[in-house]
């Protein structure tokens, strides 16, 4: 596989994942529809994605017999686990304790005999000597420090169980996160090991070290006594260890509560790492302003860039829960065991107790002031935008009427029975982005959309009305262009115009920058096929359009978003870090990265890549990336690597047998097969040695 530069990524599929994701998670406004029937699959995922959130955020908030109460309603048989049941007793009976009234008091002596006693005789082995040890609250005091139920008291204990049933219920109900969701949790976190491992300064550290936080949930583990281990294949062991960051015991029992099922675990090991999920809103919302998926109109897409940029670290503790910052959260009547009014909090609002404490310090999404703000708003680009904007409203092209609107989490009251939609109640935009800026998107857009339908003439006329400089100072894309406009020439038969293209342009161009006169070449080919018909599929359009974009934007002073920049460069190490493994990523068709790999890089030569150098990665994740010189076979399933050594690499079984006993990643193993003639006993003995 070759590494991704700037311009190969296929934004196209990464546009389909973002509208799945938005369209899942109902970040945008629809057109009214009749209700979906109950066996919706994705009405039912987003249904259950909320009970998991009202659940997590009653647990959070000690408010167990609410959650309870929810459990036995949607998901019954989660209570047929006695060691879950176990534990929200326990914790019940100390948060009874925790409000010190004598009624409280008594009630939890009620728990204690009536709830927690019963459950502690058969939930474990350890479970009556953790009954024992909880009577202690008794007589310490929750602000004691030194005593011996410190821990008990703890409110970590509130968000390691809701963490916990968090867990239990996703797989449960099988309501995983939407797929980009989990990929962007995976690519960063391949991401952040390749850059420590290798000894580099990830370009992207500020962005990734606030989404992707250092918590996870607790895993879901399996009933030993109604599911014993089978015997898993050592490859699925090894690459869900590796994958998720788990120990070889750990990705076992993982497989065991998926029953061998490999995708499912892995699923359920990677939805528990937890994101940021305002930050995340606010990444994609930005990224879907700036590709034209939602309208501009609304909070000032392109002041985000510095917004988020500059935003404050967030706190990786449990009591923070950023990630539930812009989620359900629950008001609970005191002394009430029925679950309240359910509402779903704007970005940065909720329960302070649960909620990030640096929330409040984060500004309303677009109130910052973007730094070409002055670019947009002069009346040259005023006068160009209305003429740019009329003609291709005439071509049918930037229709801004045809785009969704976005509107964010919003309030959402969930009915008891789930057998309604939720009632969304509007939350007020931080503001409208001004007309000025609004027209520049839209002259920007234009431009991408022409370029999208392989209108070149088109994208070469409005970009010169645009800015007449910028074809002097970005010549590589005008030698594309009009090398597509060649081809359209050519197909349909018009040789004289098409060579008129070629002297006029091309063979210039190609004067200019020798690197240009073999793509000449191989255009000229197609004066030989002059009955081949011109298709736009043959082209690599939305490659170039994306290009296109970046550095029009930057022209129109719009920054590029900052997922793009994350995706180019974990995209990149994705690929470094499987090379240094020598296998292929058993999990990226599961997540889709495979296709956002998949682009079609005739048309978009080595000069084009260079010619956006400025992009990420282009000089900072290639610097210092150690790459394999190792080769896959076209599936990728087994390595034919040749070592340092000059030698044939060892084989799958004796790597699969070191990465086991020595707890080695991949990579390690191999190398010390290669030291020792790729024999896993002699290595094994030579470490215990």
């Amino acid at each position: 596989m070759d590494s991704p530069s700037p311009s190969h990524v296929n934004w196209e599929a990464l546009d389909a994942l973002i509208i799945e994701f938005i369209k899942s998670e109902n970040l945008i406004e629809e057109p009214p529809s009749p209700p979906p029937s109950p066996s919706s699959y994705s009405s039912s995922s987003y249904q259950h994605r909320l009970l998991i959130l009202q659940i997590r955020r009653l647990l959070q908030s000690g408010h167990i017999d609410s959650a309870v109460d929810l459990l036995r309603l949607h998901a019954p048989s989660v209570l047929d686990d006695h060691r879950l049941l176990f534990r929200l007793q326990k914790q019940k009976f100390v948060e009874l304790l925790r409000k010190g009234t004598e009624e409280s008091r008594n009630s939890a002596i009620d728990c204690l005999r009536n709830a927690l006693a019963p459950c502690a005789l058969d939930a474990y082995p350890e479970a009556y000597e953790e009954f024992k040890h909880v009577l202690l609250a008794f007589i310490y005091d929750k602000d004691d420090q030194t005593s011996p139920v410190v821990n008990e008291w703890s409110e970590r204990r509130l968000f390691e169980l809701a963490g916990l049933m968090t867990s239990v219920l996703r797989a449960h109900l099988h309501a995983y996160d939407p797929v980009f969701s989990m990929a962007i949790r995976y690519l960063i976190s391949i991401h952040k090991g390749f850059c420590f491992r290798q000894g580099i300064s990830s370009p992207i550290t500020n962005l990734t070290e606030r989404l992707l936080l250092e918590e996870r949930d607790l895993p879901a583990t399996p009933q030993e006594s109604l599911f014993e281990a089978p015997p898993f294949d050592e490859v699925d062991i090894q690459a869900l260890a590796h994958a998720v960051e788990l120990t070889r015991q750990g990705a076992v029992d993982s497989l065991k509560f998926a029953k061998g099922d490999l995708f499912q675990a892995f699923q359920n090991e990677i939805c528990r790492m937890r994101l940021d999920i305002t930050m995340l809103d606010e990444l994609i919302r930005e990224y879907c302003v700036y590709r034209g998926i939602v309208n501009s109109g609304g909070p000032n897409a392109s002041s985000q860039g510095t917004l988020l940029a500059h935003e404050p670290s967030v706190s990786n503790q449990p009591e923070s829960e950023s990630t539930l910052s812009a989620d359900v959260s629950l008001e609970v009547r005191s002394g009430s065991n029925k679950l309240a009014d359910t509402d779903m909090d704007s970005p940065g609002t909720g329960d302070a107790s649960i909620q990030n404490p640096e929330a409040e310090e984060r500004h309303p999404f677009g109130s910052a002031v973007g730094s070409h703000e002055d670019c947009s708003t002069s009346a040259m680009y005023r006068h160009k935008a209305s003429k740019i904007l009329q003609r291709n409203k005439n071509r049918g092209i930037c229709d801004r009427n045809k785009r969704k609107r976005w509107k964010g989490r919003h309030e959402v009251q969930v009915n008891a029975s789930m057998s309604e939609e939720p009632q969304v109640s509007e939350i007020s935009s931080a503001g409208d982005a001004s007309g000025d800026k609004e027209d520049t998107y839209e002259m920007m857009l234009a431009v991408k959309e022409l370029a999208n339908k392989g209108m070149a003439a088109e994208v070469v006329e409005e970009i010169n009305d645009m800015d007449p400089t910028f074809f002097a100072e970005n010549y590589i894309f005008l030698f594309q262009l009009k090398r597509i406009e060649f081809l359209k020439l050519v197909s349909v038969g018009d040789y004289s115009r098409a060579l008129k293209v070629a002297s006029s342009y091309l063979g210039p161009l190609a004067t200019r920058d020798p690197a240009l006169l073999k793509p000449l070449k191989e255009t000229l080919l197609a004066l030989l096929s002059p009955n081949e018909k011109f298709s736009g599929e043959s082209l690599p359009f939305h490659a170039l359009s994306t290009s296109l974009q970046v550095a029009i934007g930057r022209k129109l002073g719009i920054e590029e978003p900052q997922l793009m920049k994350i995706i180019r460069a974990t995209l990149h190490t994705h690929n470094e870090w499987f090379k240094l493994q020598m296998c292929k990523d058993h999990f990226e068709g599961l997540l889709k990265i495979d296709l956002l790999k998949q682009v079609d890089s005739s048309l978009l030569n080595d000069t084009l890549s260079k010619s956006l150098s400025n992009d990420v990665c282009s000089n900072t994740c290639s610097q210092g990336t150690a790459t394999s010189s190792s080769k896959m076979h076209d599936d990728g399933s087994s390595p034919s690597q040749v070592s340092s050594t000059g030698d044939i690499a060892p084989d799958e079984a004796a790597i699969l047998k070191v990465m086991e006993f020595l707890a080695l990643p991949r990579a390690d193993a191999i190398h010390l097969l290669a030291q020792y003639n790729g024999n896993a006993e002699t290595v094994i003995q030579q470490i215990f040695a």
